[in-house]
């Protein structure tokens, strides 16, 4: 079983009131539903807060509240699963200061890392070792003037570029985007259609027709335990 190596990762202060700190919504094991990570049994490590109120959002339970944890109690709880693939997100993880520092220690760690993200905040200064998952809004979210379209330099094979759709607006908008900005150059691109909104076939359909160079997903964990909290 993987052991967090707190006192290899930098963080001599990680004691008493100086230790580094995170608000935690939860962290639990499950499959992981999306990327191309999908099927593999990950800890989830969910922090709370984020600026963004996307439209669809189906975590607004990690917008407020959350218990304070440090770093070095976090780390002991995600290897207490045993389990060597972790995904930190949230929320949007990036609006914690100490959310950088985590990724690292977890890469220390010996994890398998990824990072969820909203594409609103830089992501430049995240560990390279860590799998950056960028989202890309688009109108349909509510929050497409915020993206941050800077982050797309930064960003290598290693990360992935996700747009999740309503509607055939939506489709069109990010297809233009792909092309445009030739984004299955950079990096794997997935396209994942909102639960309830847009049919996965229709989304299909759309991408076979296109000849897109991109992933198609659905939500694997949606589709073994539904809506359920912590899944």
């Amino acid at each position: 079983m993987l052991r967090p190596q707190a006192a290899a990762s930098g963080s001599p202060g990680d004691v008493g009131a100086n230790a580094p700190t995170l608000r935690l919504t939860e962290v639990f094991l499950s499959l992981q539903g999306e990327t191309s990570r999908a099927g593999l049994p990950t800890v989830f490590v969910r922090l709370a807060g984020c600026p963004l109120r996307c439209r669809w959002c189906d975590t607004t339970y990690s917008f407020q509240g959350g218990e304070t944890v440090t770093l070095s109690a976090l780390l002991a709880r995600v290897a207490e699963y045993g389990v060597p693939t972790v995904c930190v997100t949230g929320g949007e993880p990036l609006a914690q200061k100490n959310c950088l520092p985590l990724l690292a220690a977890l890469c220390d760690a010996g994890y398998s890392v990824s990072l969820e993200t909203s594409g609103a905040l830089d992501v430049s200064q995240v560990d390279p070792r860590v799998s950056r998952i960028v989202d890309v809004k688009p109108p349909e979210s509510g929050e497409a003037a915020r993206n941050r379209w800077e982050n797309l330099a930064h960003l290598t094979p290693h990360d992935e570029i996700k747009f999740v759709l309503a509607n055939r607006a939506d489709y069109e908008w990010a297809r233009e985007v792909l092309r445009a900005q030739h984004l299955d150059r950079i990096s794997p691109v997935l396209f994942s259609p909102v639960q309830g909104e847009l049919p996965p076939v229709q989304l299909a359909e759309w991408i076979l027709a296109d000849r897109l160079p991109v992933r198609m997903q659905v939500q694997l964990h949606k589709i073994l335990w539904g809506n359920a909290k912590g899944r």
